[in-house]
């Protein structure tokens, strides 16, 4: 035989036993670091964050007497005040704007309870509190306490996606897409404002839901419609863009401008209106502006009378978001007179606010106005 041959033979082998070895060894680190990332992220994700119960705590002495402090204190109290009248009249249309992301850090089962209890006619919200954060919980997911000070670096390498202090699981948001997707796939294929896809959100979660008690099944039942104006900007657009994906000739599409055209329906019909927002953004602007598209289609509708705006937006800057309740009356959107602006961060205001109104009690005065039922006959 020749020992060229033998030669080569033997170096075939003993590198096949190399990468052989070799692999095993990247298998067995591979799982390694598999194990480590999965021990990481449960260590990450231990601590759920709790949604508050403003029914557990009545607030309202510490609102009597903030009302003979000063700064902030006094624009909280006079705020709660003003949400308390607005329950009080009842010819008024509420509407309540959520933007940033209180729904991920504890103020979700005020938003709940505040439809349960007549509190809100109407919703207008970012995607993001509406998909991302409650109709996630509804699936059984949750919201975890973090930090801003954590290694971002770490959290991206475990799928883990940060809100300021507030975590989430990355993996578990893509099963919220899906979800959403799969809703859009059972739909017949047309357009669709984003209240009348949340109304197929709230019925899918009478069937699915691991989470009974979220916003958008509680909206769905009591007929409070809810509306996204910017609906594409958050897990549903991942969703719905998987759909559009797989049916490009035949779909279902998200029609902003039926929104509009249906949320001024309802202050047409409303007439006197208070506004609760929380934040500002697209929420904020898209509800006020309600009252100039009825003028623009030829109605004669009142200012909104109520406005309670809570934020931390720099009025300097001239954005929607810190723009005054005051500058909204130049553009002819809210009435002065029994209007307030609350400069804090929300969460740590709206819990006091929304505990006083429960407590006063005018809410049991109010009817339900469901509105979903009237846009629906529309």
């Amino acid at each position: 035989m020749d020992n060229g041959y033998c030669l080569r033979s033997l170096c075939s082998l003993i590198i096949s036993r190399l990468i052989w070895q070799f692999s095993l060894f990247i298998k067995k680190i591979t799982k390694k670091a598999a194990t480590n990332m999965a021990k990481n992220k449960k260590n990450l994700l231990k601590e759920e964050i709790k949604h508050i119960d403003i029914k557990s705590f009545d607030a309202s002495k510490i609102i009597n007497s903030m009302s003979d402090m000063s700064f902030t204190a006094r624009d909280l109290a006079n705020a709660s005040k003003i949400y308390d009248q607005m329950l009080k009249d009842k010819n008024c249309t509420i509407f309540l704007s959520i933007a940033g992301s209180t729904s991920s850090a504890g103020c979700m089962q005020i938003y709940v309870d505040l439809v349960k209890n007549n509190m809100v006619d109407a919703i207008i919200s970012t995607g993001a509190s509406i998909v991302d954060m409650d109709f996630f919980e509804a699936l059984g997911f949750k919201h975890y306490k973090g930090s801003p000070n954590v290694d971002d670096n770490v959290l991206r390498k475990n799928y883990i996606d940060r809100i300021y202090d507030t975590f989430i699981d990355e993996e578990e948001l893509q099963n919220c897409d899906q979800a959403i997707k799969k809703i859009a796939d059972g739909l017949e294929p047309k357009p669709y404002s984003s209240r009348e896809f949340i109304v197929e959100m709230g019925r899918y979660l009478t069937k699915h839901s691991k989470k009974k008690n979220s916003l958008v099944q509680v909206a769905f039942e009591k007929g409070v419609p809810i509306f996204c104006p910017a609906f594409s900007d958050s897990s549903a657009g991942f969703g719905l863009v998987c759909h559009q994906w797989e049916r490009p000739k035949e779909h279902v599409s998200i029609d902003s401008v039926k929104d509009f055209l249906e949320l001024t329906k309802v202050k047409i019909k409303g007439k006197t209106s208070g506004l609760l927002m929380i934040g500002g953004g697209t929420p904020k602007n898209f509800v006020q502006d309600t009252v100039v598209c009825a003028e623009v289609l030829g109605f004669n509708v009142p200012m909104h009378k109520y406005a309670i705006q809570i934020t931390v937006a720099d009025v300097r800057d001239g954005a929607c978001s810190s723009s005054t309740l005051k500058e909204a009356t130049s553009w002819g959107k809210v009435k002065q007179g029994q209007d307030q602006m609350v400069y804090a961060e929300a969460t740590s205001v709206l819990p006091l606010l929304a505990s006083y109104a429960y407590h006063q009690g005018n809410w049991k005065n109010r009817q339900p106005k469901n509105y979903n039922d009237f846009l629906n006959k529309q």
